[in-house]
């Protein structure tokens, strides 16, 4: 089966409200299934950050996604691992982080030059800059 660009943004949440989740979920359910495609990772960047924040241990998590769970399934398993940290400001706190991070300049700048954006867009976030790098993935794959 072919791989696959994991096209749902950072800027979406599920029920829990809690933004990045369902993008975290759709890539960890692509990398179980082998279908992630070349250049995205779990674990890293805004995975970690979310785990870290709600108190979900990464190893926890991955183990999990194995058994391919749908995305209310992962969102209850969430809810009931010990410790967790789904309170209001705990993921308030978590969504502003994920919506005011920038990446380096050399992220945009490897960005322009693959042809994800324009060297003149102004796009501040790097919520927004990952959108246009899986869009221009998406693309490139989907020409070849």
């Amino acid at each position: 089966m072919k791989k696959i660009v994991p096209l749902i943004s950072s800027r979406l949440a599920g029920p829990l409200g809690i933004l990045h989740l369902p993008r975290l979920w759709l890539k960890a359910s692509l990398e179980a299934g082998g279908q992630l495609a070349d250049g995205y990772w779990v674990g890293k960047g805004f995975d970690s950050m979310l785990l870290e924040a709600i108190n979900v241990r990464a190893a926890d998590f991955l183990k999990f996604m194995k058994k391919k769970p749908s995305y209310p399934q992962l969102e209850a398993w969430i809810q009931k691992q010990p410790g967790v940290k789904l309170d209001s400001l705990t993921i308030n706190k978590l969504n502003t982080a994920i919506l005011h991070y920038h990446h380096k300049e050399e992220v945009k700048k490897a960005l322009v030059a693959k042809g994800a954006i324009s060297a003149d867009a102004g796009i501040p976030d790097a919520a927004t800059l990952n959108d246009f790098d899986d869009w221009q993935d998406f693309w490139t794959a989907w020409i070849k």
